[in-house]
């Protein structure tokens, strides 16, 4: 029996990237995150609804891509529960100290290589007298500076094989795979799993390359629809690529717009939080090719680049260490 809802949510990750400055300034001026704290190639970055000590580390690296994705878990004793199974099957790599605000933390790893930590100690948030908010249920003030994105939505990871993936985090994890696709020699090129009652928190997509490891892109919500055409002029004000929409996602029915921050890396500002999952008892959406031939929502055709572009790049993996 799958583990059911033992990991609480999605929470914090990490990102490499080879321009730590200009990443940055994209992070806090275009998407309005706030720094809050930094240790040598690490900066630690933070939403303004976010609980937690921070959402995001940037780390200088050589090569763009991402780092470890942390998931909190529902309690201590499932937290422990969540180890021994990893243990027991072999995927666990180990416990490590937390980053700042997170107390000890169990490293794994997918099948694919991508790297996870799951932790449940975490010091909440306590806003300072420049970021106090008006209404004390909320984290911090709105910062009022670029998009204003209120949280982490979710990741998407390429890797070679979206079932065993998929599996991991349903057999390990305890996630619920809401929607796939599903191509007519029966494969799965396209896994949608959730944690909690959002309708997806990790996505895997097949690396069109064959690599694995890579990352297909990151995800911030923001509060309306109306925001993400905003970011579409604050984009062309800040010269941020905009690499394609604003449109909406038949899979998951997410409005849309991916743009590029200074490292290369694939950001998604997104709009989904009107689909929830309820039912106990819900039923998995599996779309065909001919399907997804179709294109998107409202019927823009897929661009070339959504489907060959992943974080490291493959001259930056030609780097030498």
């Amino acid at each position: 029996m799958a583990p059911g809802h033992e990991i609480a949510h999605l929470a914090h990750l990490q990102l490499f990237t080879p321009k730590l400055d200009e990443s940055v300034e994209f992070f806090t001026d275009f998407l309005g995150l706030r720094v809050v704290d930094s240790d040598g190639p690490d900066v630690y970055l933070r939403t303004w609804d976010d609980y937690e000590h921070h959402t995001i580390t940037l780390s200088a690296r050589k090569r763009a891509g991402i780092g470890r994705t942390h998931l909190r878990a529902a309690s201590p004793e499932a937290l422990r529960r969540r180890v021994a199974a990893l243990e027991a099957a072999g995927c666990g790599v180990g416990w490590v100290d937390g980053e700042p605000g997170y107390g000890p933390t169990y490293v794994c790893t997918d099948p694919d290589g991508h790297e996870f930590g799951i932790y449940y100690e975490s010091d909440w948030f306590t806003a300072g007298d420049d970021t106090r908010p008006a209404l004390k249920n909320q984290a911090e003030a709105y910062p009022g500076v670029g998009v204003g994105v209120r949280r982490l939505d979710h990741v998407n990871f390429l890797g070679r094989s979206v079932e065993e993936n998929r599996d991991f985090l349903v057999d390990m994890l305890g996630g619920q795979v809401t929607e796939q696709i599903v191509l007519d020699d029966g494969t799965v090129p396209g896994s949608w799993t959730t944690f909690t009652n959002k309708s997806y928190d990790v996505v895997y997509t097949r690396d069109a390359l064959g690599l694995s490891g890579r990352l297909h892109h990151i995800a911030f919500a923001t509060d309306t629809r109306a925001d993400i055409l905003r970011a579409c002029d604050i984009a062309l004000e800040q010269g941020v690529f905009i690499e394609t929409g604003p449109h909406k996602h038949a899979i998951q029915q997410t409005f849309f717009l991916y743009v590029y921050e200074p490292g290369g890396n694939r950001i998604e500002l997104c709009n989904a939080g009107a689909r929830l999952i309820l039912a106990p008892d819900w039923q998995r959406v599996d779309w065909t090719a001919a399907e997804r031939a179709k294109g998107q929502a409202w019927g823009m055709k897929t661009i070339e680049s959504f489907h060959t572009h992943g974080t490291p790049t493959v001259d930056e993996l030609a780097l030498e260490d």
